[in-house]
């Protein structure tokens, strides 16, 4: 037994409860004399296969149904699932809807969709209407009709969803959150947020140059080219917010205590795609016609209902350096991730900023110092490695998830409404309550306690 294995192995026995995971506890499974989790796994591609991987380093969990359309990748997955012992799983593929036979298996308890977006809300709706406790991959829904499917669904069938936002487990992102439910940064009164990330490599790929400067997209392209890049074709909108605005709705007791009110969106001029095409491929390229609708720069302002503003920006066509942008302001201080930089009143000295990681490393939370070491190589920082915990623990007892249904709804609706904010010069939309008013009374998780 690997390392990994063998801590997941005692821990389950342990019986001791993640900080992140109000009243769950290892091992305390409402599965009866089964001893194992039986996942089906619909989407096996890159994102798909990590979360897998991660899954099969358990004892608790037997990978038990596959499906995907992509022989070679579901090739990989048996060969995967195989060298770790695990038996073989039987395999869905001979269509696009094949999936609803991997739904219709009885030994199946949860699914985890790892597929493109716009089968995103299709699938988890087939699959709550199932009976299976749902993962599901970033971001939950394209349209504010489907951040409704998702709600409706849930509340209609009573099976549970979580949405896989593996940020929020990121380690500076809970030392954060610690500081803000200690009132380190006093009342909180502003956010900033985003995904910054120059994707040109991966919107535009052949898989020809290993440097990533194919220029292809759609049936030429490879990968997320094949489907992603479209959206960039036809959509001017906001159309990944969730990695930035997952971990700062946690920190405003979104949809627990709080809400998000309203947005407005900008979009810069589109030129990025463009000239990464006529860089690499030539004026003449025929992709250099493409008109792509998707500005290079989106900034949207969210308000909430207790006062505070969210910035989030989406900047994926340019070139820049990866970030996601979170600033967290209150009263007391702030915390800024691009240059890793605190100022707290009457601690930092007067008007300058300080090197964050002494406060990072002071409130370092229980969850990452009592289980980062085994983290490690889980993806992602290790933060795959609590996500995908998160998504089993909450499946064996089948209880409400750390993120739920009306998160990935809430989260994801920013999509939609970013667009029909832009195509009216910024016009201010209203976000829905996809809580219908029970906000109000939601408890925000203790992200801090362990229970035994």
């Amino acid at each position: 037994m690997n390392r990994r294995r063998t801590f997941i192995k005692k821990t389950a026995l342990a019986g001791t409860a993640m900080a992140t995971l109000p009243n769950l506890s290892f091992g305390i499974s409402k599965l009866g004399k089964q001893d194992k989790l039986n996942v089906g796994m619909i989407g096996v591609g890159l994102r798909g296969t990590n979360h897998m991987n991660n899954l099969l380093q358990r004892d608790d969990v037997n990978i038990a149904a596959i499906a995907d359309i992509d022989d070679v990748r579901v090739k990989m997955a048996l060969d995967a699932i195989s060298k770790a012992g695990g038996g073989k799983p039987k395999t869905f593929g001979k269509d696009e809807k094949d999936y609803l036979n991997l739904l219709a298996l009885p030994e199946i308890d949860a699914v985890l969709i790892a597929t493109p977006w716009l089968w995103h809300t299709r699938m988890a709706v087939d699959a709550m209407q199932a009976g299976k406790y749902t993962g599901l991959e970033v971001s939950a829904a394209n349209t504010m009709e489907e951040c409704w499917d998702l709600v409706n669904t849930h509340e209609e069938t009573g099976s549970h969803l979580m949405i896989m936002e593996n940020v929020n487990y990121r380690r500076d992102v809970l030392a954060v959150l610690n500081m803000v439910k200690q009132n380190v940064f006093g009342e909180m009164l502003h956010y900033r947020c985003g995904y910054q990330h120059d994707l040109r490599g991966v919107l535009l790929n052949d898989g020809k140059d290993a440097y990533g400067k194919g220029v292809e997209f759609g049936e030429k392209g490879i990968s997320e080219s094949k489907w992603r890049t479209q959206h960039s074709v036809l959509r001017n909108a906001d159309v990944y917010p969730t990695h930035g605005l997952g971990p700062v709705a946690e920190m405003a007791d979104i949809n627990r205590g709080n809400r998000f009110l309203s947005l407005t969106s900008h979009a810069t001029k589109a030129r990025g795609l463009h000239n990464y095409i006529v860089e690499h491929g030539g004026k003449d390229h025929p992709n250099a016609k493409v008109r792509f609708k998707m500005g290079d720069v989106i900034t949207s302002t969210i308000e909430t209902a207790n006062g505070e503003t969210i910035i989030v920006t989406h900047d994926t066509t340019l070139p820049r350096p990866y970030s996601l942008g979170f600033r967290v302001q209150g009263t007391k201080g702030l915390w800024e991730v691009d240059g890793n930089r605190i100022y707290v009143e009457g601690k930092s000295e007067p008007h300058k900023w300080e090197d964050a990681d002494p406060w990072l490393k002071k409130y370092d939370h229980p969850l990452w110092q009592k289980y980062g070491e085994h983290a490690l190589g889980a993806g992602h920082g290790g933060m795959d490695f609590f996500v995908d915990h998160a998504f089993v623990e909450s499946a064996k007892l089948n209880v409400a998830p750390p993120m739920d249904a009306y998160d990935a709804a809430a989260w994801s609706a920013v999509t939609p409404l970013s667009e029909a904010s832009i195509a009216n010069n910024g016009e201010p939309q209203d976000f829905p309550d996809f809580t219908r008013g029970n906000w109000i009374k939601r408890k925000p998780y203790d992200w801090m306690k362990d229970t035994y």
